[in-house]
């Protein structure tokens, strides 16, 4: 089906670090995530690779079409390559369909605001473009109950937070600052000096370890998840973690450089991180 194989070429070009984890599910549950994860990626992109000087309008009205899509695919009429793909698992996969139109709001914020004053503020945002994520995901994973989207909520908190880290200086080049103002205040780093790339202070380097230690307090909260889920998708939970956890581990250990390349996973860190979640090895250290 041209569908399910658009779908998962985008999994793996776009989403290196997840694939890892996808590669490692069983077929049925392959074939959904691949085309929740394309799904997900339409309004991120939307936003994302809009051309310099695009009107916020049209890019408004672009988020509307695709929520619009989305309900018709979940009404059985859908019309584009991915949600067509998606159609297709729905009836064995309950993917919420109100979670993928709070991605589409979540990814509308970043035309509206570029800068967050307070933890909380981004912490709303996160709910939208990542605990929403944890929504489809573990609908197609399998999860028990409360505790699973607990601690669904904490991963899905511990990757966007990785994130925000890792992206500081490609999310300047794009006139953004996720790191709230009011921590930069108690830290001493002015939102100018991070959007002119003055980064290599002592105060930066603190701040970078404020924020990393957040988001590792939510790798190590969420580190039970794969006990939550269905047993043929624990691998596959464990890798996703595990990856992202490294990755938030280079940041950590340099924030300056992290600025200015994008921290990735070298192959005998990311062969280590396949190895470890099939050994039933937790993320947290």
């Amino acid at each position: 089906m041209r569908e399910r194989d658009e779908v998962r070429r985008l999994a793996h070009r776009r989403g290196a670090n997840f694939s890892l984890g996808f590669r490692l599910l069983p077929a049925a549950k392959r074939r959904a995530v691949y085309a929740a994860y394309a799904a997900c990626r339409i309004p991120d992109d939307i936003v994302d690779e809009a051309p310099a000087g695009a009107d916020p309008g049209e890019i408004e009205g672009r988020l509307d079409a695709w929520a619009e899509e989305l309900r018709a695919a979940y009404a059985g009429r859908p019309s584009l390559p991915t949600t067509r793909a998606l159609a297709e698992v729905l009836p064995e996969f309950p993917v919420p369909l109100a979670a993928l139109l709070g991605l589409v709001e979540g990814c509308r914020m970043d035309l509206r605001q570029q800068r967050y004053a307070t933890f909380a503020e981004l912490e709303r945002y996160c709910e939208l473009v990542a605990v929403t994520i944890s929504e489809i995901s573990l609908a197609i994973f399998g999860a028990a109950g409360d505790d699973g989207r607990r601690l669904g909520r904490h991963l899905a908190m511990a990757l966007q937070l990785t994130n925000v880290c890792r992206d500081v200086g490609e999310d300047v080049a794009r006139g953004r600052i996720y790191l709230p103002l009011d921590e930069l205040a108690r830290f001493e780093v002015s939102a100018d000096d991070i959007m002119a790339g003055h980064v290599d202070t002592p105060a930066y380097r603190a701040l970078m370890a404020f924020e990393c230690a957040r988001a590792r307090h939510h790798f190590a909260v969420a580190r039970e998840l794969p006990k939550a889920t269905v047993r043929d998708s624990r691998a596959a939970v464990r890798v996703m973690g595990g990856v992202y956890q490294r990755v938030l581990d280079r940041v950590a250990a340099d924030p300056v450089k992290a600025f200015r390349v994008r921290a990735e996973l070298t192959a005998a860190q990311r062969v280590s991180s396949v190895l470890c979640g099939l050994l039933g090895r937790p993320w947290a250290r």
